[in-house]
């Protein structure tokens, strides 16, 4: 009887450690975050929502000393107009579902957030759509301005088939960006989920012929290291990661989207023609030269050749002039000369210090900054005004304004007085 027992508890606990390593990553995350611990209670015994904008603050705040500190002490040139072609594996590997539900929706999720992150901030760049299933590689859109656009087509061709082909993914990205002019930056982002590569010829040749080229090529994967990414990305002066979870992909995607280093070789400055076309007047009628097609009131007017185009930024197909608009020559000067971050303001013991030294509203939003009991809350401070701004008007600042608000209330008074001079 007693052995029975014990061959019963035995196999009990073979059977839990089976469950505990039966979990997958993405159920041991929401395992070890213990998010119900964090709930709160108010006066009446109500839940309180769960407050997650310090935990997105300190993420911002983070990835912005990350960049700070990689230019600090150096100035880089960085490319003002990129040409990126995006290579996503949908191969039988990206079915596969260690992340939930699978890789293939998982990068879909995040390459549309990463498309959009990537005109906020290169509005004169433009984007191209490249998959591999089958052992072939397919263009699913050609380089363009317009982020719906690519978003379309990719959230319509989600489909895992076949093997995956790293060589012939390279061959028609290098025959499109060795079109594009020479004061354009080229560049490759490949998110690669299998753990091979089917290919037809010499593969290092065609890496060879990417470097001669000067393509810059990234590569994320999602299973585990390979060396011809590895080899591929350390011969064009590319990016290789590989991604342990859903959140650290987002981050490395992420990372890809501020322009890079300019390679030597494009740092030379060269002057370059644009138009600045009109929109076309409500009720006008003709053929848009970028999908042929006849529309009614929309798009804009080549100022060379008269040609209708549909949006901005991009190429007039009949003159070859490079359109755009005024604002985004201006958001592109915003990011690639940002403001330098804020610095956060240490806690004050005493309610008399903080209100002496902190003020008790927000320079931007004029919300207060004191907490709870008069206490003071998180705040951050300009380095040149020395004015002070909460954790909200921080991210906002730096990520959609671009200017300082301090900054700008004393630099104008001093314009006003020179002109009464």
């Amino acid at each position: 009887m007693s052995n029975q027992r014990k061959r019963l508890n035995g196999e009990r606990e073979e059977d839990d450690e089976e469950d505990a390593e039966g979990i997958g990553e993405w159920e041991r995350a929401y395992v070890d975050d213990r998010s119900w611990e964090a709930l709160q209670e108010d006066e009446s015994g109500l839940l309180r929502p769960i407050d997650n904008s310090a935990i997105y603050h300190a993420q911002y705040r983070r990835r912005l000393r990350i960049l700070s500190a990689a230019a600090a002490g150096t100035r880089i040139q960085k490319g003002l107009i990129r040409y990126l072609y995006i290579v996503i594996d949908f191969s039988r590997a990206a079915a596969e579902t260690d992340f939930r539900p699978s890789r293939m929706a998982i990068m879909a999720k995040h390459v549309e957030a990463f498309i959009r992150e990537f005109f906020d901030q290169n509005p004169l760049s433009q984007i191209g759509l490249v998959s591999i299933k089958n052992g072939v590689a397919h263009t699913l859109t050609d380089l363009g301005g317009s982020p719906e656009s690519h978003i379309q087509a990719l959230m319509g061709k989600l489909e895992a088939l076949g093997d995956s082909s790293l060589q012939n993914a390279l061959e028609l990205v290098h025959e499109h960006l060795n079109q594009v002019p020479s004061y354009g930056h080229r560049e490759v982002l490949i998110l690669y989920s299998a753990l091979c590569t089917c290919d037809p010829g010499d593969i290092m040749e065609t890496i060879q012929k990417c470097k001669k080229s000067k393509l810059r090529c990234s590569v994320i994967g999602l299973s585990a290291e390979m060396f011809i990414c590895k080899h591929l990305c350390q011969e064009t002066g590319g990016l290789y990661s590989v991604a342990v979870d859903e959140v650290h992909l987002k981050d490395l995607l992420l990372e890809h989207a501020p322009p890079p280093p300019a390679i030597a070789e494009f740092a030379v400055a060269n002057l370059i023609k644009m138009g600045f076309p009109q929109r076309a007047a409500e009720g006008s009628m003709a053929i848009c030269s970028c999908h042929k097609d006849v529309k009614i009131g929309a798009g804009y007017t080549c100022p060379r050749c008269k040609a209708r185009v549909c949006e901005l930024p991009t190429e007039c197909t009949i003159c070859g002039l490079t359109l755009v608009s005024s604002p985004h020559l201006a958001r592109s000067y915003h990011h690639l000369f940002p403001i330098a971050p804020f610095d956060e303001v240490p806690t004050l013991s005493s309610l008399n210090d903080s209100r002496r030294k902190l003020g008790k509203c927000c320079f931007g939003c004029q919300q207060s900054l004191l907490g709870a009991g008069n206490k003071q809350g998180a705040c951050v401070t300009c380095r040149n005004c020395k004015h002070y701004f909460c954790l909200d008007c921080d991210i906002y600042i730096h990520e959609s304004l671009h200017n300082c608000p301090g900054c700008e209330s004393i630099r104008r008074p001093k314009s006003v007085s020179l002109m009464e001079e």
